[in-house]
């Protein structure tokens, strides 16, 4: 593998009196260091293309923690030889803010131009934000945010409008083992290949992680860092999940969608991601429940009854005992029949609902307790049910109305082929046409 930090660590002896963290001595230099986001960077892509000509505009750089968002943006703006000020959402204000336009102005008034970078800009509230808006608009300051939340979401839409988003992705197994390589040459330490594959795995994407468990196995082994020192140096690293975040509600979306697509597999496997990574099972017993009721309905009533019994069992147990039975419910929902019809017919109707008057309800459907209510017709004309049995469907008054009579029949329910629903769909055909027979008499 190519060592592209030779420069860098040619004596590690003077390296050992840098008492930075390790993730910041191997931050790269220049373009050319950078690992990963060969999608933006490569000579034919948006970013590399850019840096080729010594331009930079306004830009989100969105991606996970240690993707390598801040050494990006300061590589651009030192690739096109602009100043650089950077800010925190956590640590500032719109008082900072103003210093930093006032020294970007300076800048400006010397012919230099100025990279305004906000980490975390996700974090500064709409007044904050439009706080920059005219000085980007002036040119004044070319901004430059990070942020690992959905800009859609976080950030204002005037200042999303002038500023483009780039994605950067979660770093590959190529681009991590580059990492490596170049932290053990720094740290003078070496590594087997099963030990490399070990630290990939605990660093789940993240340069920056993978770096500070480096650094501590480092400290703790001799030569070789063996995999149970990886072990130690990690103690209870967690996989990323963000409770509330893009990724939380994406693998929400992945075991949703598994689940409905009916892939038993993949959809334990988005259960288990989430719990791995510190979801909290009631909610996705909930979510569960939600996805009894709209994409399996009717075709299997007993999914709801099953979910609901799994988040029961699991209020029971706790964890990590209560897991399996939410495992269960997501193996049976995942392996039974599916039907949205029921859910369809609920938008449906509410829509109905929301676009049509309030009508009264019909007479003949109000219920009279007392004997007012039925001098006064209440309940007049009601056909019950049971008193008009047909041969072929059963109970049923063919041919009654139960919308307001202002109203025409309206079918909102279309049930599906699938599982029970097909029955229901075959009884509802047959009352159907019991429902002309009787209206042709």
């Amino acid at each position: 593998m190519a060592d592209l930090f030779a420069d860098q660590v040619s004596d590690p002896a003077a390296s050992s009196m840098d008492h930075r963290p390790l993730a910041d001595r191997l931050r790269p230099q220049t373009l050319s260091e950078y690992v990963g986001q060969r999608h933006l960077l490569a000579d034919d892509k948006p970013l590399g293309g850019l840096a080729a000509r010594r331009q930079i505009h306004s830009m989100l750089l969105w991606g996970p923690p240690g993707t390598g968002k801040t050494t990006l943006a300061k590589l651009l703006a030192a690739e096109a030889g602009c100043e650089w000020i950077s800010l925190s959402a956590v640590l500032s204000g719109v008082k900072e803010i103003r210093a930093a336009v006032a020294l970007a102005e300076q800048h400006l008034a010397q012919n230099r131009r100025t990279v305004l970078f906000v980490d975390e800009v996700h974090r500064f509230n709409k007044s904050q934000q439009d706080a920059f808006l005219p000085h980007v608009e002036a040119g004044t300051v070319t901004f430059i945010g990070a942020t690992t939340e959905n800009p859609s979401f976080e950030v204002n839409a005037a200042l999303l409008s002038r500023a483009r988003v780039y994605v950067l992705k979660s770093l590959d197994e190529d681009a991590l083992m580059q990492v490596i390589s170049r932290g053990l040459q720094l740290l003078d330490k070496s590594m087997s290949q099963p030990a490399c594959q070990q630290l990939i795995a605990l660093a789940d994407g993240d340069a920056r992680r993978l770096l500070n468990i480096l650094e501590i196995a480092a400290q703790l082994a001799e030569q070789e860092i063996l995999p149970n020192t990886l072990a130690a140096a990690s103690g209870e690293q967690l996989r990323r999940f963000d409770k509330g975040g893009d990724i939380f509600y994406e693998q929400i979306s992945a075991l949703h969608k598994s689940v409905r697509g009916s892939a038993p597999d993949a959809a334990l496997y988005w259960f288990c991601r989430m719990l791995d990574g510190g979801a909290d099972p009631r909610y996705v017993g909930r979510r569960l429940l939600r996805m009894a009721s709209e994409d399996i309905g009717n075709a299997d009533p007993r999914a709801l009854q099953l979910t609901e019994s799994a988040l029961a069992t699991f209020e029971r147990l706790g964890s990590p005992e209560g897991e399996l039975a939410l495992a269960q419910a997501v193996l049976y929902m995942a392996s039974v029949p599916k039907s949205d019809a029921a859910y369809a017919a609920f938008k449906e109707a509410m829509a109905f609902v929301r676009q049509t008057p309030s009508y009264d309800v019909p007479m003949h459907l109000r219920n009279a307790p007392t004997n007012l209510m039925q001098q006064m017709g209440y309940g007049q004309g009601y056909r019950h049910a049971h008193n008009e049995a047909l041969a072929d469907v059963g109970a049923y008054a063919a041919g009654e109305n139960y919308f307001p009579n202002e109203l025409q029949p309206t079918t909102f329910y279309h049930p599906a082929a699938a599982g029970l629903e097909s029955k229901i769909r075959d009884r509802l055909a047959a009352l159907a046409a019991a429902d002309k027979d009787a209206g042709q008499t």
